[in-house]
């Protein structure tokens, strides 16, 4: 018996780490033989170098950039130097975790930071740059991530503006005069998990202002600011962002990405899955094991699990889901091609208990599953 272990994190409780090494425990007591290939797996956002750092051993490297407040912090990124791929998670430079509640307010705030980590990865000798969008504490489409790279935006008399969301309104000329020449022999990669456009009632400042801190006001003037930006964007580059998948995705780093790095953007787990060799490591195997947090809908729309099970579907292997809370019922389960399915919180006394005890519920469902397929 060989079966896959490829979970996401349980947020708050376990690593994909720790999951893997409690459903090994759980399915060799009853199946002592089995093989257990460890393949723990990220969607693009928060913890995903984690991941990408234990399949391929990269090199953590540490810069000081400005944070979404223009402050010095110190960030870092995974380069792979065998392979000239560096992995950016912009959340490490200009995410809402690096701001106190009362700081977060993504009017005034930056993606310099992010365009730093860029432009270090490049020094470095990377080829290949991967940015993981999730997380982010910014809308300013991208501005401050070029201006680290050299592009200057200016207003009606001439005078650079200082990147951020409240001063998208004011971009009359985005100057690339000054930008940094080998951009264009990078290839960027985006991992993106929302369709959202740029802007509008579905767009980057409506969707996601609220959720990083900007009043109605400011809100309205943010998405004003898109507008103005995707009207240059046209002007100066030919290029339509609002008909792009995602471009309002991280404050419109999305369409920023699309216009100044010419970056594909593409599904987190498809980027990772391709990475680490997935589709490859799990030929021949007879189960797959899953899991993460919660599963819902939205779980099976692009994140972890949904590119896991579509992996193993065009492989007939039949996929197990071991999750925190379960919010789905067992014939959608069973549409969407889940074979068994469990979940913490049917045995746990309450979330604290399966926040704290995630491992051992994790060990006990693990021996459950593999008691049905010995």
């Amino acid at each position: 018996m060989k079966i896959v272990l490829a979970p996401d994190k349980f947020k708050g409780s376990l690593t994909g780490l720790q999951f893997c090494n409690a459903v090994e425990e759980g399915i060799k007591e009853v199946l002592p033989k089995a093989e257990i290939i460890k393949m723990p797996l990220a969607d693009g956002g928060d913890g995903t170098i984690d991941i990408l750092d234990y399949h391929l051993q990269g090199k953590r490297v540490k810069v000081k950039v400005n944070d979404p407040l223009f402050r010095d912090i110190e960030a870092s990124y995974l380069y792979m130097e065998s392979i000239q791929t560096a992995f950016i998670e912009m959340a490490e430079a200009s995410g809402m975790h690096l701001l106190k509640k009362e700081e977060q307010n993504c009017f005034n705030t930056t993606t310099l930071g992010t365009g730093e980590l860029i432009l270090d990865a490049i020094h470095k000798g990377a080829k290949t740059i991967i940015l993981g969008i999730g997380g982010s504490a910014t809308n300013d489409c991208g501005m401050g991530m070029v201006t680290a790279l050299g592009y200057k935006f200016e207003d009606a008399h001439g005078k650079e503006l200082q990147p951020i969301g409240k001063n998208l309104s004011k971009v009359k000329l985005i100057n690339s005069s000054s930008a940094v020449g080998y951009l264009e022999s990078i290839e960027f990669k985006v991992a993106c998990d929302v369709t959202n456009p740029l802007y509008g009632k579905n767009g980057a400042a409506h969707v996601y202002g609220p959720q990083k801190g900007a009043s109605g006001d400011e809100i309205e003037q943010l998405d004003k600011g898109l507008r103005n930006m995707a009207s240059i964007f046209k002007k100066q580059f030919n290029i339509d962002v609002q008909n792009i998948k995602g471009a309002g995705a991280a404050g419109g780093m999305g369409a920023g990405t699309f216009v100044f790095l010419n970056a594909e953007l593409k599904s987190g787990i498809d980027l990772v899955k391709d990475l680490v060799g997935f589709d490859t490591k799990i030929k021949g195997v007879d189960w797959v094991v899953t899991g993460e947090g919660k599963l819902d809908l939205q779980t099976l729309s692009g994140k972890t699990i949904d590119g896991v099970i579509t992996s193993a579907k065009k492989q007939n292997i039949p996929v197990a889901t071991l999750c925190g809370s379960i919010s789905l019922s067992k014939t959608d389960a069973e549409k969407f091609g889940i074979s068994y399915i469990d979940a913490v919180m049917e045995q746990a006394k309450s979330l604290d208990d399966a926040l704290q005890n995630g491992y051992d519920y994790v060990k006990k469902m693990a021996v459950k599953f593999a008691e049905t397929i010995a």
